[in-house]
């Protein structure tokens, strides 16, 4: 008999409606003890996928009108008996509700927990349950996307058809090494070899849409830099819609990195607001000046800001001097007022420059089409399987290796028994990356990184 496990579902915030789950093999039982339906009928029999109006009662009193959802093993997210009970959202309530559960016989449910039982009863694989929580943070509409579309199992499907590959050929090797006297069709080298391939390459591709995937999902850490006064603050007001920079005339106003994100198109950027680039004797100044190139040079893109009304001066030339070998766009500001400036030189140094006014918000369109070509995301499309995170990286990364020492094993003339050895390490790695061989500490690891209640 398992646990049963109880937590709010809901975010801890007052809203329209607070949920907690129940999930376990005494769900409905408990869920019972501290709801009554109106007709005074019993939850515990009620059938799956059915609801029930009714009361909350606390200490035996009725404490708020509720809604009570039963669903029976297997047909539910976990596999078992699960109850919800709805409950007005107001956080007293919600928090008093879960303390009811919880005294008539529920434990506190771990983070994750309930998606872990998902998986445990194979309702999930671990690629699916992870895409749960890339659901739950998913902040741009790409990532919303990609996050659905792993979750109805677009990377297993790819990962268990280059598996099924694997494991076919590494089966009829093993039975034509065990029993070569038996009448088994035999694999020819070019077969092998173009499974082999065919395999590599279905990996790779998922390996090479790595980065552009990452930052779709995750976002992109964005640096605005330039020289004083250029008007950096107001592009990264701009972008936010929000006063979140001061913004003066006056040079040396932004002393320190003022950070926020915002959503450009379909992209996540994290953004930083720097201190203007120069020297300066202010000691408060230099120290804000010195985190504006620490977060230069850390930064995945950069957005170097120029005036458009002044001839490039030396603080300019050392930003375009920094930016080399960055994935930057040069943004030439103020194009509401006359142009003075060198716009070739910035041209030769930067792949993209795009010209705005972030004082009338002109050229934000240019902007957003500039930073999705120069990441490579213009073409992202979020219907394809993709790795989510490090761990579907690493475990393609070593099925891949192994396969290129599978090929050049059989280049090298070496017996099928050793060649099938390495086919055998590369199937391990993709049958731990669904999870069909993951160890209880891989497994763990994920879902302490849920939130409770999911």
């Amino acid at each position: 008999m398992s646990k049963t496990i109880a937590a709010i579902s809901t975010g801890s915030a007052p809203g329209g409606i607070g949920v907690i789950r129940i999930s376990g093999d005494n769900a409905v039982e408990i869920a019972s003890r501290v709801f009554l339906p109106i007709d005074n009928s019993s939850l515990t029999e009620l059938k799956g996928y059915r609801a029930k109006y009714g009361n909350i009662i606390i200490d035996g009193e009725k404490a708020d009108n509720a809604v009570a959802l039963v669903f029976r093993a297997p047909k539910s997210y976990t596999g078992e008996d699960v109850a919800e009970l709805s409950v007005h959202g107001g956080l007293l309530m919600v928090k008093k509700t879960l303390e009811a559960v919880l005294k008539n016989g529920a434990s506190p449910a771990g983070a994750g927990e309930f998606t872990k039982r998902a998986f445990l009863n194979g309702k999930l694989d671990l690629t699916q349950a992870e895409s749960v929580a890339e659901l739950i943070s998913a902040e741009g509409e790409q990532s919303l996307k990609a996050s659905f579309n792993a979750l109805q199992g677009a990377l297993s499907r790819k990962i268990n058809s280059v598996l099924d590959s694997l494991l076919d050929v590494s089966a009829l090797m093993a039975a034509w090494i065990d029993y070569p006297d038996e009448e088994i069709p035999d694999l020819s080298e070019d077969e092998l070899k173009s499974t082999l391939e065919k395999c590599r390459n279905e990996i790779k591709a998922l390996l090479d849409g790595y980065e552009n995937g990452q930052t779709v999902t995750k976002g992109v850490a964005t640096a605005i830099v330039g020289k004083p006064n250029v008007g950096k603050s107001s592009l990264m007001n701009m972008l936010t819609g929000t006063d979140k920079s001061i913004v003066t005339h006056i040079e040396g106003t932004t002393r320190d990195v003022v950070e926020g994100a915002v959503r450009l198109g379909g992209i996540v950027l994290h953004l930083s607001d720097t201190a203007g680039l120069r020297q300066s004797d202010d000691i408060v100044e230099a120290i804000g000046i010195e985190k504006a190139y620490k977060a230069l040079d850390s930064a995945q893109l950069v957005l170097a800001v120029f005036d458009s009304s002044q001839p490039l001066g030396a603080n300019d030339l050392d930003i375009i001097e920094k930016c080399k070998n960055k994935t930057a766009v040069a943004v030439i500001n103020k194009t509401d007022l006359e142009n003075a400036l060198d716009e070739e030189e910035i041209k030769k140094a930067f792949e993209k420059t795009v010209y705005i006014s972030a004082k009338n918000g002109d050229g934000y369109d240019a902007l957003e089409e500039a930073v999705s070509e120069l990441l490579g995301v213009a073409q992202f499309d979020s219907s394809a399987p993709m790795l989510a995170n490090a761990r579907q990286k690493n475990n393609c990364e070593n099925a891949f290796a192994s396969i290129n020492e599978a090929l050049d094993a059989l280049s090298l003339g070496m017996t099928f028994d050793a060649v099938n050895v390495m086919i055998d390490a590369a199937a391990d790695e993709l049958l731990s990356l669904t999870g069909r061989k993951a160890t209880t500490e891989v497994v763990n690891n994920i879902f302490k990184n849920f939130c409770v209640g999911k």
